[in-house]
């Protein structure tokens, strides 16, 4: 999506006028269904005056297209500065400029990685020449248009505002100033020519609408892209805070060699990459030979992962890289030199099927290895077992001595992207007031149907495209075909709906085989996973009455025991067990509403939550 788009001689105008920025704001809240800082409108109009002057060339074609503040397709980031024209051979080119105020850099031993003054002081965060390469990748990975007709896209960096080289232009970062360069304060004529390289005529052929407007190419996911990354292939570009991430945990694993136990706690929603980094660090820290697993307390991710890599490794292989949780119990101190913990919000106090084993999940993982990584989303928390909080791991390191780091995640990848929907979706559960009451303007499918059978009919359409289409429903029905699988589970017959749970035939392999699409999913096989697209069927656990959105912990199933515990809690603390069983349930559909990259459809069976989804949907 764009914000801003005119010629260079439009632009020019602009800016002439001291209109730029308030021209830009006003695009931006009517584009995007939201406003931004003061910070931001003044960092437009600051650097946006450089660009005006690096412009002024009359060998710069005045229909020379300029695009500002452009949203990479399907992620949150925006695009700074975008020139678009033909060369001297008429041949279409883009040329993506990151924008910094910096005055100064100072640099790190992490890849790609520097320190700058950001916010109130000295942080680490990317080399502009790496996020200027980084958003061009993702541009390149997601947009039909650039692909197939292979327009060539030229990233660079300007620091219209720093004088000295020396730090930001170190060879350290050589490999990524060979990418796309860093012009500073004194090298404006340099941009120019930069640009005159590959614009030498005016962007006859409207580029960026055609991009903008163009079919987005197929989402890379996670369990297709597993074989790749295990052979050493960069399958996914990370960006922003998941380089940063990235690098931190390295660096944090070759200090904890030599120094105290380290742990890094990443906090990240939905989509952020918590997975995608988790694997990537996996196969760095194995090819440095360091001993390494990958931990996860879901067995759904697991066993999607396991079919993915049989071709590329045996089940021995497999599992001494792919770990449950419970599977640290009687290891030696520091016998790992790094464990990387995904959902760790799903760690459990006890190990084994009766959860008599063990201490705790989480002290175990901390004294099993040097470094310990976890990946948490607390909003994630979907069983009164689920104890892989902050806290709690805080509590651990300190008892072990161990140095802790914490960082978020906070881009957004999957919904297509749209930190939006996550917020509006936050808004609508009633988890938190968020500044998105309705979905206008998001860039996202999402649809309240009237019955079950008609939300089932359009997810069975919707899975002949790529078979990565689901339904899923809260736990509200029993599992009448565990033990009869002639037997349905979740039945509608005024509808002539009848499907069972997924749990029998397909197990965890739900997600991906093609048959199962026909039995329904739940938060336990499907956590941790992505879809192109889901249907999600909320049982009468969650209702709504008089303006609010209450839980009805009585309607789950009896086979249900993610809220074990609820009514003799209820007995000796009421208020609490209410609250354990409002975050739990509202945090279960807000997992399986996220699961979808593409879209999410829902069918309520409380009509009165329906008419509100619906009303919330509009506004």
């Amino acid at each position: 999506m764009i914000v801003y788009q005119a010629t260079k001689n439009s632009f020019s105008d602009h800016v002439l006028s001291g209109e730029v920025e308030k021209i830009i704001l006003r695009k931006f809240n009517e584009r995007l269904n939201h406003s931004t800082s003061a910070k931001e409108v003044e960092s437009w109009r600051n650097s946006l005056m450089y660009m005006d002057k690096v412009l002024a060339d009359v060998n710069i074609p005045g229909d020379t297209g300029v695009t500002i503040e452009c949203q990479i397709p399907q992620t949150a980031k925006r695009i700074d500065f975008i020139i678009t024209g033909e060369d001297q051979d008429r041949k279409p080119n883009v040329i993506i400029i990151e924008l910094k105020q910096w005055t100064s850099v100072e640099t790190t031993e992490k890849d790609g990685i520097v320190v700058t003054a950001l916010g109130k002081g000295l942080r680490e965060t990317n080399h502009p020449s790496y996020q200027a390469w980084s958003y061009a990748t993702l541009l390149s990975d997601f947009s039909e248009t650039v692909y197939t007709e292979k327009i060539p896209l030229q990233p660079c960096a300007f620091l219209h505002n720093m004088e000295d080289g020396t730090q930001i232009r170190d060879p350290f970062y050589k490999e990524y100033l060979d990418k796309a360069p860093v012009f500073l304060k004194k090298d404006m004529v340099l941009l120019r020519d930069f640009i005159k390289r590959f614009v030498r005529y005016g962007d006859s052929g409207n580029l960026m609408y055609r991009i903008d407007q163009g079919k987005i190419k197929p989402s890379k996911q996670l369990s297709e892209s597993l074989s790749g990354m295990m052979n050493g292939n960069q399958e996914f570009v990370l960006i922003d805070e998941q380089k940063l991430v990235f690098e931190t945990a390295l660096a944090l694993v070759k200090k904890a060699q030599t120094e105290p136990k380290k742990v890094l706690i990443i906090e990240g929603g939905p989509g952020t990459g918590k997975s995608v980094v988790a694997i990537n660090l996996l196969v760095n820290l194995i090819g440095q030979q360091l001993m390494t697993q990958y931990v996860t307390k879901n067995a759904a991710p697991r066993a999607v992962y396991e079919s993915k890599l049989t071709s590329l490794m045996k089940r021995s292989r497999f599992n001494s890289l792919f770990q449950g949780s419970g599977s640290f119990i009687n290891v030696n101190e520091n016998y790992f030199d790094a464990l990387v913990v995904d959902e760790a919000h799903r760690l459990n106090e006890k190990s084994g099927m009766f959860s008599n084993l063990g201490e705790n999940q989480v002290k175990e993982i901390i004294m099993a290895a040097r470094c310990a990584i976890f990946f948490v989303d607390e909003n994630q928390k979907v069983t009164t077992k689920d104890i892989g909080n902050k806290d709690e791991i805080r509590k651990w390191a300190k008892l072990a001595g161990a140095e802790v780091v914490e960082m978020e995640l906070a881009s957004q990848f999957r919904c297509n992207g749209s930190d939006g929907y996550l917020a509006w979706l936050d808004n609508t559960l009633q988890i938190r007031e968020t500044a998105n009451p309705t979905l206008d303007g998001i860039d996202y499918e999402f649809q309240v149907f009237d019955n079950p059978a008609e939300l089932r009919d359009y997810i069975f359409e919707k899975n002949k495209e790529a078979n990565k289409a689901r339904l899923v429903a809260g736990y509200c029905w029993d599992w009448a075909s565990k033990n009869n699988p002639k037997l349905t589970d979740i039945n509608f017959p005024e509808v002539e709906f009848a499907l069972p749970w997924n749990f029998a035939k397909d197990s965890y392999l739900w997600s991906i085989k093609p048959d199962s699409v026909g039995e329904v999913g739940c938060i336990h096989t499907c956590q941790g996973l992505e879809l192109d697209y889901v249907g999600v069927i909320i049982g009468e656990d969650m209702v709504y009455r008089d303006g609010k959105v209450l839980v009805q912990p009585n309607k789950r199933s009896q086979n249900d025991s993610s809220i074990k515990g609820y009514k003799s809690m209820l007995k000796s603390d009421p208020e609490k067990a209410r609250e354990m069983a409002r975050q739990i349930i509202k945090n279960t559909y807000r997992t399986l509403m996220t699961r979808g990259m593409k879209g999410c459809y829902v069918y309520c069976v409380d009509e009165e939550l329906r008419e509100y989804f619906k009303m919330s949907v509009i506004g």
